[in-house]
This record gives structure tokens, C-alpha cells and sequence, in this order.
């Protein structure tokens, strides 16, 4: 007497498409693919409704603020780094424009943020 187990599906069996790599770093650093664009509705009512998206969304953005962070601390910390410890004067400068960039990257998020957060409708 031989005991048939139910054949279920396993996952194997259905492949899940994966995210090329590219559009997944892009995803992990940038937000905009979060949004609706309102100035593309063609009237009030999608326009509400693309603002109440974006206001839904932004509760996302503190996430994409600590990843900026981390990568300005990151790229401050290897332009310290490679001016102090070996010397590389034009190197340092590189990693310092980019915690630069990313600073200004994180100005960006908190304002789209507080914007989003704390903007009443007119």
C-alpha cells in the first residue's frame, strides 16, 4: 500500500521574473519611480488623486534619507580616508564631491518629505 502525496506546485516550478540588477540599485537609490506626476492629470480629480498617491508614498522617503545618509557618511569617510591615511590628494577629493552630491541628495528627500508630510491642499 503505497501513500500518493497531493502534487503541489512547487516554486521551482513557476519561475518568478527577476529584477534585472540595474533597476533594482536604481530602485534602492532613487524614489521617483514612487511617484504620479500631477501635472500630468487632465483634471482636478486625477489630480487629487495623483497627490493623495504621492502623499501616501512619501512615508517611504525617511528610508531613502537613511540611504543617502549612509552613503554621504560612507563617502566622507573614504575621502578622510584616503587624504589622511595614504596620502591621495586628487582621490580624496573625488569621494569628497560625492558626500557632496549625496549631501545635497539628502536636502532634496527632506524637502520633498516635509512638503509631502505637511503641505495642506488649496
Amino acid at each position: 500500500m503505497t501513500l500518493e502525496k497531493d502534487k503541489q506546485p512547487s516554486v521551482t516550478d513557476e519561475q518568478v521574473p527577476e529584477m534585472p540588477f540595474r533597476r533594482l540599485l536604481y530602485r534602492f537609490l532613487f524614489f521617483d519611480w514612487l511617484f504620479r506626476d500631477v501635472s500630468a492629470a487632465r483634471d482636478r480629480i486625477e489630480r487629487h488623486a495623483a497627490h493623495q498617491h504621492n502623499r501616501k508614498m512619501s512615508r517611504y522617503l525617511p528610508v531613502y534619507l537613511r540611504r543617502w545618509s549612509f552613503l554621504t557618511a560612507f563617502d566622507f569617510a573614504l575621502g578622510v580616508l584616503f587624504e589622511k591615511v595614504l596620502q591621495a590628494g586628487l582621490v580624496s577629493a573625488w569621494f569628497f564631491t560625492w558626500s557632496c552630491v549625496t549631501l545635497t541628495g539628502m536636502v532634496v528627500i527632506t524637502v520633498a518629505w516635509v512638503i509631502l508630510n505637511h503641505a495642506r491642499l488649496s
